[in-house]
């Protein structure tokens, strides 16, 4: 049966937070989705709960579970995603999130009356507390774009890139063309670290037509134990800030076809300050990262996807990064201190 949106969901270990996940899935306005789970070798009752979504919800007809026999990762369970949805728009959602219940049809809607092929929904993010007593939720942050039509080539990827965290790092949340991603043979690395935020990086420079709304459609419910949030934990294994830096350097690579582009000086300026703000977090910790991790190492992470010649030819942001580049090649010991320096100024 084809399907006009798949929402695709990739499970692992999500027990606790699968059930609201689902519901909030299930209870799209819009009528034709398809619901594709793709359980990566979960080994507690997640499989069980979708099964019994299957089952017993009015919508259960429309729930594909896929199961892998044996964990892959969240990259191979996306691209499992890509390959297998019906829908002719595709959207990711987390396991462990929820979504509004009007999300699809806003974006449905911006995408049919503009012609475009992605649409990004607002979002917010939801950090629970350590404490019980606090009452599990501690902060809300909310991400809001303006309301905004970007119909042109090079367009997406200039707003994307015209500052530091443009536009969100995370798969999820943008309802965008399946053929599109097919097409171009777009696919998740085989990382699990920082993988989304290569993949949506990446993306935005081969979308020629794009909206952006206002509207709150997507809440991220952060955890204290997940990956992306080790600079709270007490101890942090070097392999995952290792991983997270090789992760950087696809983006470097991808960067270097990407030269005569428009976007290509604010493009390398992203990619070297998300290596820099690494530095800094790393130098935040560097007590609690086992074994220990060298300056070499923490300069490595400034590396510039673009030569000297080039910084110096950029008409946008050429200052920005000459300074990044000219820090990432002085001696290991002075550049830590100097981006320890940095970082705290900046907070």
């Amino acid at each position: 049966m084809r399907y006009d949106v798949t929402i695709g969901i990739p499970v692992y270990q999500a027990e606790q937070y699968l059930s609201r996940a689902l519901e909030s899935a299930l209870a799209q306005s819009y009528p034709s989705i398809e619901f594709l789970v793709v359980d990566d070798g979960s080994t507690d009752d997640s499989l069980t709960i979708v099964e019994d979504f299957q089952k017993n919800h009015s919508r259960g007809t429309a729930i594909r579970l896929i199961s892998h026999d044996h964990n892959l990762g969240v990259s191979a369970a996306r691209n499992r995603i890509i390959e297998e949805a019906s829908g002719a728009y595709l959207y990711f959602m987390d396991a462990d999130d929820v979504i509004a219940a009007n999300t699809i049809t806003l974006l449905m809607d911006s995408l049919q009356r503009y012609e475009a092929e992605i649409a990004f929904g607002s979002y917010e993010k939801i950090r629970t507390s350590p404490d019980p007593s606090e009452g599990g939720e501690c902060l809300r942050e909310v991400y809001q774009y303006p309301e905004l039509q970007l119909l042109g080539e090079d367009r997406l990827a200039s707003f994307a890139y015209r500052k530091y965290a443009g536009i969100q790092g995370s798969a999820c949340n943008y309802l965008v063309n399946t053929s599109l991603l097919r097409d171009h043979h777009h696919r998740f690395i085989d990382t699990d670290y920082w993988e989304d935020l290569v993949f949506t990086f990446d993306l935005v420079t081969f979308v020629s037509r794009a909206v952006l709304l206002p509207d709150i459609t997507y809440s991220y419910l952060c955890h204290d134990n997940s990956l992306s949030r080790y600079q709270q934990r007490k101890q942090i294994r070097k392999e995952e800030i290792l991983k997270n830096a090789r992760t950087i350097d696809h983006l470097r690579e991808t960067s270097s076809i990407l030269y005569n582009k428009v976007y290509f000086s604010n493009r390398c300026y992203n990619i070297v300050m998300t290596g820099f703000y690494m530095g800094c977090n790393v130098l935040k910790r560097r007590q609690a990262i086992t074994p220990s991790i060298s300056d070499d190492e923490i300069r490595s992470m400034l590396a510039h996807p673009a030569t000297f010649r080039q910084i110096c030819c950029f008409r946008q942001s050429r200052w920005k990064n000459l300074a990044l580049y000219l820090l990432g090649r002085l001696p290991a010991r002075l550049c830590a201190t100097l981006i320890r320096i940095m970082g705290q100024l900046k907070r």
